[in-house]
């Protein structure tokens, strides 16, 4: 039994909280939060430790993984001291996305977790359901042949004008991750931004990407759009054929080019997947099966490395606004790791 604490009660690590208290392989030893009500309210709910300060937890508490689900600004100022601090203690992390919002405390994470020899990974949780690993498939085993394209969409509405760049670095670490895990490395970045009426942040984005295979790729991205209709769609294209994939996790539809017939995946009521916080389920699982079984911090699936490319594309879309639309190359960006997680199909 994998003893957790979970550091930052709020929305999400309330999730964070009733996740691992439901798996049957973890035990929710503690709960640690700077606000004392809410570590007490979470204490209560799960009859667990209750602490304000991570240190003295980690000091008292016999732990084996350390889940932070902290925010700050832009979703990820807050992560840096919880992670720097469980990972001096030899602990397991996963920490939420984005992994930071400063990519120099992002590299010094990365870093400091390779060295101290630690899994380290992130809740990059959209690649993990079934459908998305029904793509994987698809392009692992050559149905797609050679990829040519990929096009992502994610669109939610948040009113929230928290920084210029809240829309890109709170949001895009998601539709990036998707990206990669099916793409492969990206090399080079363009992107363009406009502003909704009233708004502080580049809310609307359209950034374009070039993969190291030669691939080519486009996002489309947006806090304007309504919650009530489709939030994200993905659709990859290789010599052979394509497929696309609605609403993380609802439909995979595949049309090879040779034939006419069209193969068509629809998300099963027995796959436990009724919303889009069950889509936590799966990654967490898969984090602690690669706990369980000792999987070398190196080839954990959704790791930190993962998760510091994805935020160099970002802080490149992010430059290349900057800049008047300029093309950025990152395929030699100091501190962007040439590690990709082991693929989680």
């Amino acid at each position: 039994m994998l003893k957790v604490a979970v550091v930052g009660v709020n929305k999400i690590g309330k999730l964070h909280c009733q996740f691992y208290h439901q798996h049957n392989d973890t035990e929710l030893v503690a709960v640690c939060d700077l606000i004392k009500n809410r570590a007490q309210q979470m204490a209560e709910t799960y009859h667990t430790a209750c602490y304000t300060d991570l240190e003295k937890m980690l000091e008292t508490e016999e732990i084996d993984i350390v889940s932070i689900a902290t925010a700050g600004v832009e979703n990820g100022s807050h992560h840096f001291k919880p992670a720097m601090t469980a990972i001096k203690a030899g602990k397991d992390v996963l920490v939420e996305k984005p992994i930071s919002n400063s990519i120099e405390e992002a590299r010094e994470m990365v870093q400091f977790a390779t060295h101290q020899n630690v899994r380290f990974v992130c809740n990059l949780n959209h690649r993990f359901v079934p459908i998305a690993s029904k793509g994987k498939n698809l392009i692992d085993n050559g149905s797609l042949g050679a990829l040519l394209f990929l096009n992502m969409k994610l669109t939610i509405q948040n009113p929230k004008d928290m920084t210029e760049w809240f829309h890109m670095r709170a949001l895009h670490p998601h539709s990036i991750d998707v990206m990669r895990y099916f793409g492969g490395e990206i090399r080079r970045v363009q992107s363009f931004m406009t502003k909704a009426p009233e708004r502080n942040t580049w809310s609307t984005v359209s950034i374009n990407m070039e993969f190291a295979s030669g691939a080519v790729g486009h996002l489309t991205g947006s806090y304007d759009m309504s919650r009530i209709h489709p939030i994200e769609y993905c659709e990859v294209g290789g010599t052979k054929g394509r497929f696309e994939i609605d609403n993380v996790f609802e439909r995979l539809l595949f049309f090879p080019h040779n034939r006419d017939e069209i193969l068509v995946e629809h998300n099963s009521i027995f796959l436990d997947i009724g919303s889009f916080h069950d889509t936590f389920l799966y990654r967490f699982a898969d984090f602690i099966q690669q706990v369980k079984e000792g999987v070398p911090p190196a080839e954990m699936n959704a790791s930190s490395h993962d998760a510091l490319a994805v935020q160099e594309v970002i802080e490149a879309a992010i430059q290349s606004q900057k800049n008047g639309g300029e093309v950025v190359d990152i395929s030699n960006v100091q501190g962007k790791s040439n590690v990709q997680g082991k693929s989680n199909v």
